[in-house]
């Protein structure tokens, strides 16, 4: 009877794990990009040999709609990516083309950077396509954080074997990510620096993905400027205003 109970009490714990994780991490996104936004961002890419900057526009709407304005370089200005819900879209100014990305490629490289189609997209989604429970925490920045891993479901499109979030507990701000690959090993870690406020929101200011075996080169993530709350709705996400926007 003991042995029972001891298991149910274990079992309700965990259950109650997992529900904490989901909503952390809920708070964590809504912290960051709210229910509409837009935002600047300027993007270097760093080698041993060689470094590239890249400017770019973003806005979003929830999970499901999202936009990528590139700026500058001059050779890639006016190149769109837009988002709607799970299909991805490309507008190649240079050909006045619009190409719908397969799902094969949201795990490729944008742009020559560490980041990934998806993770600038956000195709897939960590809160449905990825188990999670808080396994520990932490101090980063001086903030205390909840330390989250993330284990892909069976079916669900996704490159990494796993990930660890490590978000502030105060704020939900994620602080840091590891991105592990199917074996366990380390492939790259994202780390934030130059907390300040947009709008009435504490964000982080940069954001640098580092590839563990790839000494020297990584990719850094500047935000000019977060606006929230913008008053766009589905109508702005559609491929004709892909052609429109400059």
């Amino acid at each position: 009877m003991n042995k029972l109970l001891s298991s149910i009490v274990l079992i309700i714990f965990c259950s109650a794990q997992a529900q904490d994780a989901s909503g952390i991490i809920k708070l964590s996104e809504d912290h960051l990009r709210g229910e509409t936004s837009t935002a600047e961002i300027s993007v270097e890419v760093v080698r041993r040999l060689w470094s590239r900057s890249i400017d770019i526009k973003v806005w979003s709407l929830g999970y499901d709609y999202s936009m990528i304005l590139m700026q500058a370089p001059i050779r890639d200005k006016g190149t769109v990516y837009l988002k709607r819900k799970k299909e991805i879209w490309n507008w190649q100014p240079k050909i006045k083309k619009i190409i719908k990305l397969p799902p094969s490629m949201m795990m490729q490289s944008w742009m020559g950077s560490d980041f990934t189609n998806d993770d600038l997209v956000k195709e897939s989604s960590i809160l449905f396509d990825y188990t999670n429970k808080i396994i520990g925490d932490t101090l980063l920045l001086g903030l205390s954080c909840y330390i989250i891993e993330l284990i892909p479901k069976l079916d669900a499109p996704v490159v990494w074997g796993k990930i660890k979030l490590f978000i502030d507990i105060k704020n939900y701000i994620q602080l840091a990510t590891e991105f592990y690959d199917e074996d366990g090993y380390l492939i790259n870690k994202m780390k934030v620096s130059e907390i300040k406020t947009f709008g009435n929101r504490l964000l982080p200011s940069i954001l640098t993905m580092t590839s563990v075996e790839e000494k020297g080169q990584k990719t850094i993530l500047r935000y000019k400027y977060i606006d929230f709350d913008i008053g766009i709705n589905e109508d702005f996400f559609t491929k004709e205003n892909m052609k429109l926007l400059n």
